[in-house]
């Protein structure tokens, strides 16, 4: 239950950052969330992948369905060399949830009280 909190709370506060600030603010949220609400490494990642790559995946598909496929297809004929709107918008949650996995991944660490590095 608490990693659907804190994958709710990612969600909904990288929603809202996302209005007025850039992309990173997205996995900005994620480690921000991770870092006051801790969860285990796998699953501060998952909770912080899923969060973003859900949100991302929603609001392409509402941009794409709002401008009649028109900037998806062209991109993914330039960049990919096919004409697919939807793989356009998988493509750029994957990348979204990936930052912010790593992001949730990286607070998670921090905030492990496991020790790797030997006091020398």
């Amino acid at each position: 239950m608490k990693s659907f909190a804190h994958f709710l709370l990612i969600l909904i506060l990288a929603y809202v950052a996302g209005m007025t600030l850039p992309w990173w603010s997205a996995p900005l949220t994620a480690f921000l969330i991770t870092l006051l609400y801790p969860l285990r490494p796998g699953k501060s990642f998952f909770s912080s992948f899923s969060a973003i790559f859900i949100l991302w995946l929603v609001l392409a598909f509402y941009q794409d369905i709002r401008n009649d496929h028109l900037l998806a297809n062209r991109m993914s004929i330039t960049i990919l060399k096919v004409k697919s709107a939807p793989l356009m918008g998988v493509i750029s949650a994957l990348i979204g949830g990936l930052t912010a996995g790593f992001a949730g991944l990286t607070a998670a660490y921090i905030r492990s009280p496991k020790q790797t590095a030997s006091a020398a």
